[in-house]
């Protein structure tokens, strides 16, 4: 939100993965944590994720059409309070897709539309070890939205969680897409720095906003 002398220009990490900062206008981030914060009220709230190995994660997730879980997708919070999952609505598709055609193309947006949403909370103490968005049946781009704290984004390979990859500072309002031949890519948020959140924005911590198409 603040002006820079320079603005930063958009950057392809690797192909099929785009980086496109202060996409979100002040207001429309504004307007996202809104509903992040209504989503994020129980039933099917916020909650902390239980890894099959009996750890937890750090960041905080809620899931909107259909709710993730280590590792698959059920119609109800299957590892929480057992309520229906809320509704992914309408605009929220309609900005994927908008956030798909400005980063890779209209050739890259799918007829299918997305129907998942993910929304992380990490708080200073978050973090979100290097893993592959693969529980999917559709192969259409992942869309990544920022609000709050930057955060650190690793950008791996397709093979492993280890090198190569590359380090990408998100801040609030930046997109993130990634899909065709880095849509399996590995990737994980090593770090955030507290406290670089817009102050008129009125958030602690950062969110991270994940749009992906089920194919279910």
């Amino acid at each position: 939100m603040d002006a820079e002398l320079f603005p930063r220009a958009r950057a392809t990490i690797a192909p099929g993965a785009v980086h496109l900062p202060d996409w979100l206008s002040a207001e429309r981030q504004s307007e996202l944590l809104d509903a992040c914060r209504d989503w994020a009220r129980p039933p099917a709230g916020l909650r902390t994720v239980r890894t099959p190995g009996g750890g937890t994660m750090t960041s905080r997730q809620v899931c909107l059409g259909w709710h993730w879980y280590p590792y698959g997708y059920a119609r109800t919070v299957v590892d929480g309070d057992g309520a229906p999952v809320k509704e992914f609505p309408e605009w929220l598709g309609e900005l994927g897709r908008r956030a798909v055609v400005d980063a890779l193309g209209p050739e890259a947006a799918t007829a299918e539309a997305h129907d998942i949403a993910l929304i992380n909370f990490y708080d200073a103490d978050a973090r979100m070890g290097m893993h592959r968005d693969s529980d999917e049946k559709s192969d259409a781009p992942v869309v990544s939205l920022s609000l709050g704290d930057t955060c650190v984004f690793r950008f791996g390979n397709t093979e492993s969680r280890t090198r190569p990859y590359t380090d990408v500072e998100l801040r609030s309002g930046d997109l993130f897409v990634f899909g065709g031949a880095a849509r399996l890519a590995y990737h994980g948020v090593p770090r955030v720095h507290t406290g670089t959140a817009p102050p008129e924005l009125g958030l602690t911590g950062r969110l991270n906003v994940t749009l992906r198409v089920s194919g279910l």
